[in-house]
């Protein structure tokens, strides 16, 4: 594709670009580099500009959907605002660099901490002790290191309430398993090169199962369905499994928060 006179927004921290998706969606992509520092610093930025394009409320865009280094625009051709002769991506694209054109900072500062209890190893964590012998590390530590910090929730994808969650500690490392499963429980945390997942609902998956939490992270009866967004933090917070039976006897009451949230 020929780049357009709006394609990059030099004023940015990172660089980015404008591209189509079919008729009815563009995408920004950050240069998201090749190293961790560079992959969370572009990953911080897409949730930024999510934020902001999202509250602009532009006439014809439906969705607004950040992801590791992206953000998806969905919107109506027909309800783009453009002028004689424009084609509604070029008049959408032009709008979206006016506003992405001013540094978009970070979501860091005002970024919700989300307290995620973890019940690790046994039936809710089956591949601790694999992972932590991969890792040459004692169960323990890992989940130690697992938990030591909050850690950015870096999109969501997959399945609905799917959270991608890291950088974790780079000595939690391991590959993916070479055999997924064809059912994964609900709940359970997926560890794999420095990033976990949390599975929303039983689901097919390849990632190691370190723990699992009994909050919900998908309920499409709530009036936030996902617990979990991008740009939020994650804190993963040690429990026994009899206070995991508690915590899981406590969501078949209905309630208002699920989850604790600084």
């Amino acid at each position: 594709m020929s780049a357009l006179p709006f394609d990059m927004a030099p004023a940015a921290a990172i660089p980015w670009r404008i591209e189509p998706s079919g008729d009815r969606l563009l995408v920004v992509a950050f240069d998201a580099g090749r190293d961790a520092t560079a992959l969370s610093a572009a990953n911080r930025q897409a949730c930024a500009a999510a934020a902001r394009i999202g509250a602009a409320a532009l006439p014809g865009v439906t969705d607004v959907v950040p992801a590791l280094a992206t953000v998806g625009i969905h919107y109506r051709p027909s309800s783009v605002s453009a002028a004689a002769g424009m084609a509604p991506f070029q008049a959408l694209s032009a709008a979206l660099s006016v506003l992405l054109a001013k540094p978009l900072g970070t979501l860091t500062a005002s970024a919700r901490v989300v307290d995620i209890p973890v019940c690790y190893g046994g039936d809710h964590g089956p591949d601790l002790e694999e992972v932590a012998a991969s890792c040459g590390l004692a169960p323990d530590a890992v989940i130690a290191l697992h938990s030591a910090a909050p850690v950015d929730v870096l999109m969501l994808g997959f399945a609905p309430g799917h959270p991608y969650v890291g950088k974790l500690d780079a000595r939690l490392a391991p590959p993916r398993r070479s055999t997924p499963r064809t059912a994964v429980p609900a709940g359970s945390i997926g560890l794999a090169n420095c990033q976990s997942v949390i599975y929303p609902m039983v689901l097919p998956g390849g990632w190691n199962l370190i723990g699992r939490t009994p909050l919900a992270l998908f309920d499409p009866h709530r009036d936030a369905p996902c617990l979990l967004n991008a740009g939020d933090q994650v804190r993963f917070v040690p429990v026994s499994a009899a206070q995991f039976d508690d915590i899981a006897a406590s969501q078949d009451t209905p309630s208002p928060a699920h989850g604790a949230i600084r």
